[in-house]
This record gives structure tokens, C-alpha cells and sequence, in this order.
């Protein structure tokens, strides 16, 4: 079947200008965007393709900008060392044969969704060569994206597991989400999850139009807000597909590349690569130029795909056990070998109630089983039982002394030691690796670390998608439903590919050694420790929570009565539009906050700027709070009990904040409110059995004893030595004025000086936060650095050091990769700096709560007296017996006190009480 490649040449000018760093050739001369757009040229024509055409913008305005004015309106203006690549790159695209198209009055974007409808129409298989989301709306049966930057391949399946929706609601979904870039105006707080969610609920988005009113809470709010807009916007994302073209796609056929143009301009930008490849030599990856070698190095490598090692992309062959004699087999090889990675299937992503489908084993890359026990379609082969096969695993899964590796091995484990399983459940002991861990800590922000993107980056391989094997939507069937041959190729292929991604990263972590003990010292020991707190669960106060719900019902309806009174008449408190009918048709407040379209906004922001004018916006503000505890905790939180323990069981995620932060859901623990009276009530519903109390264990003011310790100011390190209240002392240093004499506000401005400068509070932050206007601000922090000069000089240091190797490190080597540093955005730099002061702190802070949570788990793991329950932001949370507190209270204490070695003491501070409230 024919070919055609079709390359969006104004996305990837872009990417490759905004991801490489700015190179130059021996003459000076910008070559950075040139650089990328060469590499993907020359990776296209090896792929080979019977047509293919490099589309590019027209100069001048398109019918979108007839369609709205504002359309691309806040795109800063092409920046000079961008535009001076167009000329030669257009040059090396034309000498290498390839057929040139800039149609104006449209963009490129509908260029390409033309000829890609010509072409499926003639039976011709597409292949769109772009970055670009919106050509997610094109992808059908003979349509497919691919993305040379990143060494990525999308499909109808792609799209559905990227986005959560098909090809053919792609649009729907753009004009949901809106697009910054393009200056498309979307749902407020609307982000691909939310929509997602409602296309999937309501079908379209004429039909979630129709049925606004029935989505509450302040999304819905939004929603509504934008119903006026919400059809240009999806015109304004809707790729034009029947575009008046002058060729067709047969007459697209690449031409006879001129070579000696091409080893002219090779040698004039310094492309040694591909100098190369004219003379005949395969050369795959273009080397950087000279010039730009030295702190470049590691952008390049985010920017790019890892380079797979040469067999790392080649199928596997996969057994499928169904017989004892293949099953003993398979369990004398695990015996035998150096490292065994092991996966399961089973029916659900809650791992406490999750019953087991197989297992899948590989020792071998390339080669590995997968052992059904529990599938049972109509017609199923038989299968050995499911107890034979644990038994048969048990002896080795948990010997401590057998090395496994499994990807996000936490959920395998508390999946095998489930109390579903009686007395066959297995304590899976000796989990050496992790690969998603591995790929977290070698570089938190490279990529997601789900398998699926792993294999693409490290490996250069398209794992086989759940939604391939099970379907997707209403139509989605369980796992244990799937064929038996269907199913062994997907879960063996994950314990394949499992131990293949050891083998690709394991080598890198141990090119750093900080990196490695981040890794093996941290990391690792870590999962058994959030296994078993997530076993443990948290004990809920089911009918205080009910009560709670009751209450803040009651409390709605009273500010319901009270808006009513204000408004003069009754309305939908959760109906935009009646609420800015009243607001500013029928009360005349005034407009300080406007929806894109230019219509008066209702959002919080809106009715807190005019809050003092009129009681009415203060109670929308109070009733929403209240509506988001009640649909968030006091109504979820008894949802989520488990039936079996009694419990709530969180899960705690290692590889998603880029800090090292632990991060939680079902439910989220960081998220619970307690600032306001009715947020800390939500506390009050985590509570001990009878003869046990709650123990809440805080780090005091850990972030800026970080900061005393790394910047080494002498001021700081004083106050917190001498145990003052350090925001008292830095009132008495920056107002001039004795500790006994700091006032109130004195105290409250130091505070938010201490907490605002480790996140890069500018003065006109921090005149906000004070009510204050700038200039005082700025004198407040002018004062701030004059006595704590040490404080001054580290965050000099490091972003100097940030911009030197491009990234920061943690007190233990934990790195954070900051590529918006050489951002040619003046906000996304200035953001990038801004986290190169704080992530050092809090990635540290980080580090040593982890370090805190492991020994004090290896000091509690054999005691029945105490058990670890929680862990939110610089918390430890425990139940334990009344009659053990102060001993619990003391070796807790001491283990998080001497989790690190600071230049100042580390404080914990404890409390007790019958509910976590009481004990905060």
C-alpha cells in the first residue's frame, strides 16, 4: 500500500527552536531550530515514503483571524535569532528533495488536514510528522501522528489513551480546554481531565452545552460562563480539511536531492552527522556543533529521545503457562536467575480489593510468561488454580535474597499480600528495583514514568495499550474477559519490558553516584513502607462525618436565605448567569473581572474583588466553600471506606512531584483544609479505635532551617541556635527594632518576607499579601538581605548554578532539571529561577521526611503498640496504644530529629489526641 509523510514544518521550526539550546556554527549564526528541523528531515527519509510534502505557514493573516480578532493575539513576535533559520532551513528542505507547500489565507494545519483526507480517501496510508495536538483530530484508520522529537507513534487507540477521548472529539475537547498559545478561549479551570470527564458523560459538546446547568459546583460555574464562546472556539480549533490545493497528494513524490547544495550548507552550519551521511556513512543522531557543548549537554538530552540500544526495540517471545510442568519450569528458571521481574494482572486499580487475573515473569529480555489463573470468558482453556500458582511463586517471591524488579512494584505487592488471598497471600520481599523509581529520580521532568511513555523514550518501543486488549468506554471488558493469547502477549510483554527498562536506566543512575544513593538509600526502601501504610489504613468517623455533612447543609441554606434577602428575590446560587443578572444588572456593582469574551465574570476571583462593595458576592464566596467540603470530604470520605477493614486507604504516589514530595489521592491527605473551622472539622472524622490515641508528629518551620543551614547566613543560623521565634527575629532585623518590642504586624510582615522569599515572592507579591503598596515592599526586602546577606548570596549562587548545568540538587543529591531557564519567555525563565531557589528547600525537606518515615518504620515494624498511618507535607501521622504514648512520642521524636545533620537542630513537635484535630 502507498505512503505519505506529511511534515508540519511550523510546529517543529518552533519546538526545535524552543527546546534546543541556542546554538550557533563556527561564523555565529543561530542554528539551534535548523539543528532540530535537519535531525527530523533526515529520520523521515530514512522511515521512506512513496509522497511527502513539508508544509509551512503562509506569511500574512488566515480566515481565523477574520474569525476572531484576538486569535493568536498574545504571541510575542517571532524573535529575530528564529527568524534568521527560516530562510536556510527552507534552503536544506528543498536541496534535500522534498516538495515545498504555503498556501495563503489558511494554515499550515489545514493544508496537511487536507491532503491527508485526499490521500486516506485514495487508500493511501498517512503518516503526520508534527508535535501538535490538534492533528489528534485527524487520526483514523489510515491516519497516524508521529512525533521525531520524541520518538513517539499515535494511533485511534494513542489518542484515546493521551487524551481520554477519540479522534472525532478531539475538537469538542480543544474547545474545552481552550489554548493559551493560540489565545483560544476555553472553559476557565477546564484541563484535559475535566474534559474528558464530561465528553465522555454527555457525549459532545452541543450536548454538554444543552445540559449545562446540570454540572455543579464552580466548574460548572465556568461552563456556564462560557456557552456564548464555546462555539467559536471549537471553529477556531477545527482543522479545515477541504482546502483549494493546486497538487494532489500523487504529485507530492520526493525529488533527486541535490548533494552538492546540501554539503555546502551542511559545512556552512557545521552538521557533521550529516555531512556523513552524503558521503555515505549511517549516521543516526546529529552531534551537537562545538560551539554549544558545555552547559547544553543536559538540555539536549531532556530535549531529546533516549538513544536505545540496538536490540532494545525488537519483539518478544511469550510463553503461556497453563500446565504444571510449564509452571515448574518457569519457577526453576526464577530460581536461577541473577534478577526476576514479575507483574500482575488483576480487576482493579485499587489494590486492596483487587482480585488476581496472572501473573507474568521474565528473567531474560526478550523472553517471558504469562500464568492466567482467573479468566473466565465464555469458552476459556482451562487454567491452573490460583493457589497452586501462588504456592508455587511464594518460596521465591518472598525470599529476601532472590533481587526482583518490578514497574510501580508497590501496587504488586499489596495485590499479593491482599487479605483477599487468605492463607495464600505472599509478602513479596527482596524488590531490589523499580523502574519507574529508576526513571524518576535519573530525571523527574524528562517524561511521565508510566511504562508505556518509558518504553517509547528509553527504548524506542510501542508497548501494547490496555485499551487494545480491553477495549475502551462503555465497551470495555475486564481483563479476566480478554483471550487467553491476547492477554499473554499484553501482560508478558510488561515483565519484558520491565527488566528491559533495568537494563537501559539501572547503568545510568550509576553514572551518578548521588543520583544512585537518591535511588538505593531513599527511593527503594521506601515502597515496602508506603505498602504497608496503605494496608494500614486511616480509621473514619462515618457518622460525625454524616453530621458534619448535615451541618454544613443547613449552613447553605441559611446564606442561601441570606442572598436572597440581599438580591431582593430568590435565584440559583449556582447558575452564573442569574448571579451576574443580579450582581451587576440589578445591584450596579461594578465589572473588575471579565470572562475572555468581555462579559462580566462570576468566578472567585470577580466576587472577591468586590466583596467589600456589597454582602451578596462575600456569600456566594462563603456558600461555594461550603459546597466544595461537603461534595470533596463529608460526602466522599464514607464512600471510600473499604467494606472489609473499616478503613480509608490512601494512595501515595513517589514519582509524580518533581521535588521528591509524596503525593496522595483517593483521597488526596494533602489537600484537607485547615485554615478555616469548618476544613478542620473534616480532621476531627480521623480517629483511633477504643484504647488508642492519634499521634501527629510535625517538623517545625523545617524549610527555612534549610535555608539557615544551606545559605549559611550567620543571622539565621544564630536565631534558630538559640531556638528564637524566628519570624520575631527577622521582624527585629528588618524594622530595626528590639525582639520584645516586634508588634503584630511587625511579626506578620517578617513571616511572610521568611515564607515569600524562599518562593520568589517579588515586591509586588508581597505588597499584596501586606496590603501595602510597592515601594515599601521593596523596602522591606532591600532591609531583609541587608541583615541576612548569606541569604542573599545563596540564591545568587544558585541560579548562577542553575544556569551553568541546568539543574539544582538537594542537600542528597536529588536533582531537578529546570529547562525554562534558557526559555526565550521572560516569564517561564523568571519561573525556572524561581524554582531553582525553592527546590533545593523543599526537594531537601523532601529527602528528610523520607529518611525520617524509614527509621522510624524499622524501629516500629516489630512493635504492636504504634503504627504509621499517614504522611502529609512535613507530617508523620500515627495510631497508637494509650499506654505506649510516651515511649512512641519519644523515638519517634528522636528518629525525625536525626533524619539529617543540619547547622541548626531540627525540631519536631508532637501531639495526642483522640482524632487527628486534637493531635495536630
Amino acid at each position: 500500500m502507498a505512503s505519505m509523510i506529511l511534515i508540519d514544518g511550523s510546529s517543529y521550526l518552533y519546538r526545535a527552536f524552543h527546546a534546543l539550546p541556542p546554538l550557533t556554527n563556527a561564523e555565529g549564526e543561530p542554528t539551534g531550530a535548523l539543528f532540530g528541523v535537519v535531525n527530523m528531515l533526515r529520520a523521515t527519509l530514512k522511515a521512506g515514503a512513496d509522497y511527502v510534502a513539508f508544509v509551512q505557514d503562509a506569511s500574512g493573516p488566515t480566515f481565523r483571524d477574520k474569525m476572531y480578532d484576538q486569535y493568536k493575539a498574545n504571541r510575542p513576535p517571532m524573535p529575530d535569532e528564529l527568524r534568521s533559520q527560516i530562510e536556510p532551513m527552507l534552503a536544506i528542505v528543498e536541496a534535500q528533495g522534498f516538495p515545498i507547500l504555503r498556501v495563503p489565507g489558511v494554515e499550515a494545519d489545514d493544508v496537511i488536514g487536507t491532503l491527508a483526507r485526499q490521500a486516506a480517501a485514495q487508500g493511501i496510508e498517512v503518516i503526520i510528522s508534527t508535535g501538535d495536538k490538534d492533528f489528534a483530530q485527524l487520526v483514523d484508520p489510515h491516519v497516524t501522528l508521529v512525533n521525531t522529537m520524541t520518538n513517539t507513534r499515535t494511533d485511534e487507540a494513542g489518542v484515546m489513551d493521551k487524551f481520554g477521548v477519540p479522534p472525532e472529539r478531539i475538537v469538542d475537547f480543544l474547545a474545552l480546554t481552550g489554548d493559551k498559545v493560540d489565545n483560544v478561549p476555553g472553559v476557565d479551570k477546564c484541563g484535559p481531565k475535566t474534559a474528558a470527564k464530561w465528553l465522555e458523560k454527555y457525549g459532545s459538546l452541543e450536548q454538554l452545552m444543552q445540559q449545562a446547568d446540570d454540572v455543579g459546583g464552580k466548574i460548572g460555574e465556568n461552563l456556564r460562563a462560557a456557552l456564548d464562546y464555546l462555539p467559536l472556539s471549537r471553529d477556531l480549533v477545527t482543522i479545515k480539511t477541504d482546502v483549494e490545493l493546486e497538487v494532489g497528494p500523487t504529485d507530492l513524490a520526493l525529488r533527486e536531492a541535490d548533494v552538492e547544495r546540501l554539503r555546502e550548507l551542511y559545512t556552512r552550519y557545521d552538521f557533521r552527522a550529516a555531512l556523513k551521511d552524503l558521503d555515505g556513512d549511517d549516521a543516526t543522531a546529529e552531534p551537537p556543533p562545538a560551539a554549544a557543548q558545555a552547559p547544553a549537554t543536559q538540555t539536549l538530552r531532556n530535549a531529546a529521545a533516549e538513544t536505545p540500544a540496538d536490540d532494545a526495540a525488537k519483539p518478544g517471545e511469550y510463553e503461556l503457562v497453563t500446565t504444571e510442568a510449564q509452571l515448574k519450569a518457569w519457577v526453576e528458571r526464577i530460581e536461577r536467575a541473577d534478577l526476576i521481574a514479575f507483574d500482575t494482572e488483576t480487576t482493579s486499580l485499587d489494590a486492596l480489593r483487587a482480585e488476581i487475573v496472572g501473573v507474568s515473569l521474565a528473567v531474560e529480555p526478550g523472553k517471558a510468561a504469562y500464568i492466567p489463573v482467573a479468566h473466565d470468558y465464555p469458552g476459556a482453556p482451562k487454567q491452573l488454580d490460583r493457589a497452586t500458582v501462588l504456592a508455587a511463586l511464594k518460596p521465591t517471591l518472598e525470599d529476601p535474597k532472590r533481587p526482583k524488579v518490578a514497574q510501580h512494584g508497590k501496587y504488586d505487592i499489596n495485590v499479593l499480600s491482599s487479605h483477599l488471598l487468605g492463607e495464600h497471600k505472599v509478602e513479596v520481599r527482596g524488590l531490589a528495583h523499580d523502574t519507574m523509581l529508576e526513571s524518576y529520580v535519573w530525571n523527574a521532568t524528562g517524561t511521565r514514568h508510566d511504562m508505556d511513555s518509558l518504553a517509547s523514550r528509553y527504548l524506542g518501543y510501542t508497548t501494547t495499550k490496555y485499551s487494545e486488549v480491553a477495549g475502551k468506554g462503555a465497551k470495555q471488558i475486564g481483563f479476566s474477559e480478554v483471550d487467553l493469547d491476547t492477554a499473554c502477549h499484553y501482560a508478558a510483554e510488561d515483565a519484558d519490558i520491565t527488566l528491559r527498562l533495568h537494563r537501559a536506566l539501572w547503568p545510568k543512575l550509576q553514572s551518578e553516584p548521588g543520583l544512585q544513593a537518591v535511588y538505593t538509600d531513599i527511593e527503594m526502601p521506601l515502597v515496602p513502607v508506603l505498602a504497608r501504610m496503605e494496608k494500614r489504613g486511616v480509621l473514619i468517623d462515618v457518622d460525625n462525618l454524616k453530621h458534619q455533612s448535615q451541618a454544613l447543609g443547613k449552613r447553605m441554606h441559611e446564606i442561601q436565605q441570606q442572598a436572597y434577602e440581599h438580591a431582593g428575590r430568590e435565584f440559583n446560587l449556582d447558575s452564573p448567569k442569574q448571579l451576574q443578572a443580579i450582581l451587576f444588572d440589578e445591584l450596579g456593582l461594578p465589572v473588575k473581572v471579565k470572562t475572555p469574551k468581555g462579559a462580566p465574570s462570576t468566578n472567585e476571583e470577580a466576587l472577591d474583588a468586590i466583596a467589600e462593595d456589597h454582602p451578596l458576592p462575600r456569600l456566594i464566596l462563603d456558600y461555594r466553600g461550603l459546597a466544595k467540603l461537603r461534595s470533596t470530604y463529608t460526602d466522599k470520605l464514607p464512600e471510600m471506606v473499604n467494606p472489609d477493614t473499616g478503613r480509608v486507604h490512601t494512595s501515595y504516589h513517589q514519582a509524580v512531584a518533581a521535588t521528591g514530595r509524596l503525593s496522595s489521592s483517593d483521597p488526596n491527605l494533602q489537600n484537607i483544609p485547615v485554615r478555616t473551622e469548618e476544613g478542620r472539622r473534616i480532621r476531627q472524622a480521623f480517629v483511633a479505635p477504643k484504647g488508642w490515641v492519634v499521634m501527629a508528629a510535625d517538623y517545625s518551620q523545617i524549610e527555612l532551617r534549610i535555608m539557615a543551614h544551606l545559605s549559611g547566613d550567620e543571622g539565621l543560623l544564630k536565631a534558630f541556635r538559640e531556638n528564637a521565634d524566628i519570624h520575631r527575629a527577622t521582624a527585629a532585623e528588618v524594622f530595626g527594632v528590639k525582639p520584645e518590642d516586634v508588634d503584630s504586624n511587625q511579626r506578620r510582615a517578617a513571616k511572610a518576607i521568611n515564607f515569600g522569599l524562599m518562593y520568589g515572592m517579588s515586591a509586588f507579591g508581597l505588597a499584596r499579601n501586606l496590603g501595602i503598596d510597592r515601594g515599601e515592599a521593596a523596602d522591606y526586602i532591600a532591609r531583609y538581605f541587608a541583615r541576612y546577606p548569606g541569604v542573599r548570596e545563596f540564591m545568587d549562587r544558585t541560579r548562577e548554578k542553575a544556569h551553568e548545568t541546568g539543574f539544582v540538587e538537594t542537600l542528597f543529591g536529588r536533582r531537578l532539571y529546570l529547562e525554562n531557564l534558557k526559555a526565550r519567555n521572560q516569564a517561564l525563565r523568571a519561573g525556572a529561577e524561581r524554582a531553582a531557589i525553592n527546590a533545593p528547600m523543599q526537594g531537601t525537606a523532601a529527602d528528610i521526611i523520607k529518611r525520617a518515615m524509614l527509621t522510624v518504620d524499622a524501629w516500629l515494624i516489630d512493635r504492636d503498640d504504634a503504627s504509621m498511618l499517614m504522611q502529609v507535607h512535613d507530617e508523620l501521622v500515627f495510631e497508637v496504644r494509650e499506654d505506649a504514648v510516651e515511649t512512641i512520642r519519644e523515638g519517634v521524636t528522636e528518629r525525625m530529629q536525626g533524619a539529617a545533620e543540619l547547622a541548626v537542630p531540627l525540631i519536631v513537635e508532637v501531639g495526642v489526641g483522640a482524632n487527628w484535630d486534637e493531635a495536630h
